[in-house]
């Protein structure tokens, strides 16, 4: 049993601006002492979003004008520190289908594609064109395309990258490797019966 292919990613997209955006701005620890991974979303990039006082800090998620985005924006190393796998969770949880920045850290970049949420990596330049784009006008349709590495906002256009083999498992439906092991539970117990 595949899952749906993941092609095209459409829609609106808010900016989360900076490099090095670590896992634990993007889930803090205190959240993640959770049985499942249901309600995460509310606390995506909490410590930032709030004071410690619990005030707004006009975060861009909080802002009206990108309410609704579905597709996160921001700079180099996305998801470094340690490997939480609540975080990328924790993006999906919140609405999002894809991330777009500068480059990701490894193990976020393959807990994010197991979950079927497609992060591309694009140039500098790029990323401040389309961050600057949004800013200015935030009901701009972004479209990320999976199978060209492509991706148009308004005018906008350039390429993106992706390492190969998330990007077939993604066009492919065969992202999630325990979905792949359970379509293929009748084979796996026809080899466990043959081992000694």
């Amino acid at each position: 049993m595949s899952l749906s292919p993941i092609k095209k990613v459409t829609g609106r997209a808010v900016p989360v601006e900076g490099d090095d955006i670590d896992t634990d701005r993007i889930i803090p620890a205190r959240y993640m002492r959770c049985v499942t991974f249901d309600g995460l979303g509310e606390f995506l990039f909490h410590d930032i979003r709030q004071t410690p006082e619990g005030k707004s800090t006009k975060h861009p998620i909080d802002q009206a004008q990108f309410n609704g985005s579905t597709i996160l924006i921001s700079g180099m190393n996305f998801g470094c520190g340690s490997s939480r796998e609540h975080a990328p969770q924790a993006i999906v949880r919140a609405g999002f289908k894809a991330v777009i920045a500068g480059n990701f850290a490894e193990i976020f970049f393959g807990n994010s594609t197991t979950l079927g949420l497609p992060c591309v990596t694009a140039k500098k330049e790029d990323l401040e064109a389309l961050t600057q784009l949004i800013k200015k006008e935030p009901s701009t349709e972004v479209q990320i395309d999976l199978e060209n590495l492509k991706v148009s906002a308004g005018k906008l256009s350039f390429p993106v990258t992706m390492k190969a083999s998330a990007q077939q498992g993604l066009l492919s439906g065969r992202y999630d490797a325990i979905a792949d092991l359970l379509a293929n539970l009748p084979k796996v117990k026809e080899l466990a019966a043959h081992l000694p």
